[in-house]
């Protein structure tokens, strides 16, 4: 019988939940996470079980394990653009380098840091816990109005820079942006992925959802369309992982004979190429913020 002095402060549990991330892919929701925790945990079902006194629906180590999500966000180690997503920071990858006792060392550390920095400010959190606004981490990348003077459109720059990147990073960047718009993502990979990086659910309405496959390439984005051989395998590949739907990411382009293949049969392929992958990047201002640009000529009319 586990009592609830035998469950882990939630201090204590803010490096498995680092680590919980990390191994879903340096992104994942706080279901996820939970999810991810209990399995590494020792005797977590026992833990589970243990409710506080007066409130037996509430599971104490529920509860600590939100507040070491939180409080891994407060000290740094993750970081939350949206509601419910979490991503790891270059501190939390830091601390997974570490040996154990000198990570949780450094998370308790940090944590104690914290608490005295929002004391100190009558509890309202101080730099450095405080994480940066959106707007302070956004690169800024050039306008639209620079396709006129033949200079690099914000995409290319964008798209080289994600060309750059190393397959498997690029592939977590990947499925880090589909759990913002709403999927429950599980990264898969190896030898025996059939093709598929990633394998969960995508949400229609708030009582339905349909079971998605997502592959990832890191094709170049000026290299040859992608052909309907690569959609129809992972069709072939989706199916036999019971996807009902399935999304293909590519940094390129698709020929319009894979734009059919896409629909030709089940499961569907929603296809996302360079161009749908910078304006979804965008809109959820991953490192990408347009500014205003006068355009001085239309004003003429009015001189």
């Amino acid at each position: 019988m586990v009592t609830p002095e035998e469950i882990p402060a939630y201090s204590g549990l803010i490096l498995p939940t680092v680590r919980a991330v990390a191994a879903l892919g340096r992104s994942a929701k706080a279901r996820e996470i939970t999810s991810q925790v209990l399995e590494d945990l020792p005797l977590s079902e026992q833990m589970l079980a243990v409710s506080f006194p007066g409130r037996p629906d509430e599971s104490v180590l529920t509860s600590r394990l939100q507040w070491a999500r939180s409080y891994a966000k407060l000290i740094g180690a993750l970081e939350s653009p949206s509601r419910g997503v979490f991503l790891l920071t270059d501190l939390g990858q830091e601390l997974l380098t570490m040996p154990e006792s000198e990570a949780e060392e450094r998370v308790r550390q940090l944590d104690r840091e914290f608490r005295r920095n929002r004391d100190r400010n009558g509890g309202r959190p101080a730099q450095p816990a405080d994480l940066p606004a959106a707007a302070d981490t956004e690169e800024e990348l050039p306008t639209a109005a620079e396709e006129v003077t033949g200079q690099s459109t914000w995409r290319d720059v964008l798209l080289a820079r994600l060309h750059r990147l190393s397959p498997d990073s690029f592939e977590e960047l990947a499925l880090y942006l589909l759990r913002l718009y709403g999927l429950e993502l599980e990264r898969v990979g190896g030898s025996g992925d059939e093709g598929i990086d990633g394998i969960g659910i995508a949400p229609i309405s708030a009582v339905l959802s349909s079971r998605v496959a997502v592959q990832v390439k890191r094709y170049d984005p000026h290299g040859k369309p992608v052909g309907r051989e690569v959609v129809a395998l992972f069709q072939r590949d989706a199916q036999t992982k019971g996807a009902e739907r399935a999304i293909l990411v590519n940094l390129g382009k698709f020929s319009e004979p894979a734009r059919k293949a896409a629909i030709a049969s089940t499961p569907t392929v929603d296809l996302i190429d360079g161009k749908r992958l910078s304006d979804l990047i965008l809109e959820q201002k991953l490192g990408v913020r347009l500014s205003p640009q006068v355009n001085e000529a239309w004003f003429d009319r009015f001189d």
